[in-house]
């Protein structure tokens, strides 16, 4: 088992909805968590430089799966593969503010591919790296805009108990 997360780094995926999950198991598996986020804003930024609707489309569907479901699509990269050879668990289900998140990416990239279809494609380029720089936030420190805005309208995180942080 990894060292303890610190309080700045664990506040940051309670944020996220994983207030429920185990400090032990967040420590082991934690920064995987960024693996789903760091792709998905990867492929915003791919699809959004080259253009590529379908591209875009597709990962429409992924973000679109990832608010339906409490597992992300490219979760299932480490679940299926990467935790076996780390010899580590799965990870933990994502939260409703995790999922929130999902719902604007999906939003967010219908809005995108829209302007590139329309005759406002410079509106393409502003969404499209604007969704992939708050995705590579998260997919580097675990800041999470859209996590943040959901605390702020339904409350933060229950507090760990004692001991745990």
């Amino acid at each position: 088992m990894k060292a303890p997360l610190d309080r700045r780094h664990l506040h940051r995926l309670d944020v996220q909805g994983f207030d429920s999950v185990d400090e032990g198991i967040l420590a082991e598996v934690g920064s995987w968590l960024r693996l789903a986020m760091a792709l998905c804003a990867s492929l915003a930024i791919i699809g959004t430089a080259l253009v590529s609707i379908p591209l875009l489309w597709a990962l429409t569907g992924v973000a679109l799966a990832g608010a339906l479901f409490p597992v992300h699509p490219f979760d299932l990269i480490y679940n299926l593969g990467i935790r076996h050879v780390r010899g580590t668990g799965p990870l933990p289900k994502r939260g409703l503010p995790g999922r929130f998140a999902c719902v604007l990416a999906t939003l967010w990239l219908v809005g995108t591919i829209w302007a590139f279809q329309s005759p406002k494609p410079a509106l393409g380029y502003v969404l499209g790296f604007s969704l992939g720089s708050v995705g590579l936030l998260v997919g580097t420190t675990h800041i999470c805009v859209p996590s943040i805005m959901w605390r702020a309208v339904f409350g933060p995180p229950a507090p760990r108990p004692a001991g745990e942080s």
